[in-house]
């Protein structure tokens, strides 16, 4: 018999040697890179619990060998603040924002992926040129707008703009995994008497938890960092993180054991939420990609 019957031939002991070390150098340049990744918020969490003297006399590193400088005052100051309620402003901006853009999102995908209605592929094509438009042009019309109708300064008005912002993206990337499910499924479940928001919410939308959860953390992020929307839409009693920290730097300048322990925490959560879930967000991301 020849070699094409049987396979390849078996490897080497020097081949199967090379292979594993290859793969054990490969894996120990992995966690070198996650571990430089991560030295700048270790710096952060090390600077937001030493004393302010400290900070400005030593870097943080020399910190790992004095835990006497450790301290949790930078913490308490900061809620002194009024802190808290800036996160809590976060939060209520954030998760509306996130969860609108995800259901609004899905429904008008599966609309242009699966059903017919005149001028759904021209009304794509528009979704699809919205992508480019950058967010400064709508910021001086919709503030216009907002104050005519008396919601400008309110946590309702940075939603709705990350809302409309968020939407275009949003349709683009699940309209595309949508595309993708097998169309023997939808005429399966038609045969079977489903309509189309029972095929939408019992096939297609469980199907999609990759996109979806990839959406969600990509929306959470842009929101949760968001500076420029809350400077422009958000007044003081409703400003988010990012808002009072700059406002903390434009009044103190040094003030570092203020703003290293807010900058900590408007990371922290972030930080936790992609790697709880960064296994959806690389799937999500390729969904749609190859057909």
């Amino acid at each position: 018999m020849t070699t094409s019957t049987l396979g390849a031939p078996p490897r080497s002991a020097l081949g199967r040697v090379v292979d594993r070390i290859g793969g054990g150098v490969l894996q120990a340049a992995l966690v070198l890179i996650g571990v430089f990744w991560l030295v700048p918020t270790l710096g952060l969490f090390v600077v937001s619990i030493r004393e302010e003297a400290a900070n400005n006399s030593t870097g943080w590193w020399t910190a790992l060998t004095k835990p006497a400088e450790l301290t949790l005052k930078s913490y308490s100051d900061l809620l002194a603040t009024g802190f808290t309620a800036s996160f809590w402003n976060t939060v209520s901006i954030t998760v509306p924002t996130t969860l609108l853009v995800i259901g609004i999102a899905a429904m008008a995908a599966y609309a242009f992926a699966w059903m017919e209605f005149p001028g759904r592929d021209g009304l794509f094509l528009v979704v699809v040129g919205l992508l480019v438009v950058p967010i400064q042009i709508g910021l001086i019309p919709i503030a216009k707008l907002y104050g005519s109708i008396g919601i400008f300064g309110s946590i309702a008005s940075v939603v709705l703009f990350h809302v409309a912002f968020g939407l275009p993206f949003a349709i683009f990337l699940l309209r595309n995994f949508f595309a993708g499910i097998p169309s023997s499924l939808l005429e399966a479940a038609r045969m079977d008497g489903a309509g189309e928001w029972k095929i939408f919410s019992t096939v297609v939308f469980p199907l999609a938890k990759p996109a979806v959860a990839s959406l969600g953390i990509f929306q959470f992020l842009w929101v949760w960092n968001d500076l420029l929307v809350a400077l422009v839409f958000a007044d003081t009693d409703n400003q988010p993180m990012t808002k009072a920290l700059q406002s903390q730097m434009r009044q103190f300048g040094t003030n570092i054991d203020i703003l290293a322990p807010g900058a900590f925490l408007s990371l922290i959560i972030p930080l936790v939420l992609f790697f709880a879930f960064q296994r959806y967000f690389v799937q999500g991301m390729m969904a749609g990609s190859v057909k």
